[in-house]
């Protein structure tokens, strides 16, 4: 076990591999995650996966609202961090936090930086239609995502990829980076690298309001929408009045559908757009669970409109 005092600060299931990596080879003597939170139809108190993680691997944790809550400086100075890591946690450092330990703060974060700075790199590689993403290990300043490079490792985007099935490789390939670059950068051996600001792209976060589906867009696009927008914000159209999730579709590129109209197409729901027919493959009528475009088209029969 590693002698190395380390704080870990992350919320989400990407964070969970940094963090037990991080336990299994060194000294995580505390962790800075998100307060519990409402969640699902019955807005049920729940904790973010870290907390979860933390409190298995037994390490003391804490969930202020914000940084600068009364008391978090002194937890902080309390632990005495060689080094503090960060994985997508969902709060601005602020410059005494970057200043306090030796080593300095330490991200992890789901792009190859400059490309995709902000909060949504891994909705916006697949949105963009970009077919390699990556990890960045960065040391931390005062910008977003703005700090040199220690590390990088690229990881190539499927077709059928979305923000969920991406962001599990991402995150395991993160963690496997951080502690192959860990030890060398904290014995001074790792040179970092300045970030070319004439490729910076930034990706911020998403709104739910965003996920509504526009058929005056190609239908490639909105394809890569649906899976770029799953599980959250979630990606949708509205039908009969109400929400229709779509978790998986299709394009055919000829357009034998007006833009906005709904038909079938081999026994599937299918849209026209500005370029292509969009054919819905897996979806959730309000209230119901996830099913096949089959399936739904059983039970919605004003779906066709042409």
């Amino acid at each position: 076990m590693n002698e190395y005092r380390i704080v870990f600060m992350g919320s989400p299931e990407f964070a969970i591999p940094s963090l037990t990596a991080l336990a299994q080879n060194y000294r995580v003597v505390g962790v800075v995650t998100q307060p519990d939170r409402p969640s699902g139809r019955g807005r049920t108190l729940t904790p973010p996966p870290v907390k979860v993680t933390a409190q298995q691997l037994g390490i003391e944790t804490i969930q202020p609202n914000r940084l600068k809550d009364v008391g978090v400086w002194e937890k902080l100075v309390e632990w005495a961090p060689d080094v503090i890591v960060v994985a997508a946690f969902g709060q601005i450092l602020r410059q005494n936090v970057l200043d306090l330990p030796k080593h300095g703060c330490i991200n992890v974060h789901a792009s190859l930086l400059p490309r995709w700075r902000g909060a949504a790199p891994i909705q916006a590689a697949i949105l963009h239609g970009d077919k390699v993403s990556g990890v960045s290990i960065m040391k931390m300043d005062a910008g977003i995502d703005t700090g040199p490079v220690l590390a990088q490792r690229p990881v190539p985007i499927d077709a059928e990829d979305d923000a969920e099935s991406l962001g599990h490789k991402l995150a395991v390939t993160g963690a496997e980076l951080l502690v192959e670059t860990l030890p060398p950068y904290l014995r001074g051996e790792i040179v970092p690298q300045a970030q070319d600001e004439s490729l910076a792209t930034y990706a911020p976060m998403l709104k739910k309001e965003e996920g509504e589906l526009d058929f005056s867009q190609p239908a490639e696009y909105l394809e890569r929408k649906i899976r770029a927008f799953f599980p959250w914000p979630g990606a949708y159209l509205i039908w009969n009045g109400n929400l229709l999730k779509v978790k998986r579709a299709s394009v055919l590129p000829q357009n034998p559908i007006p833009q906005g109209r709904r038909s079938v197409i081999d026994g599937l729901p299918a849209i026209g757009t500005a370029e292509g027919v969009l054919v819905l493959r897996e979806v959730q009528p309000a209230g119901k669970k996830w099913m096949s475009g089959e399936e739904f088209l059983r039970g919605a029969r004003l779906w066709r409109e042409t």
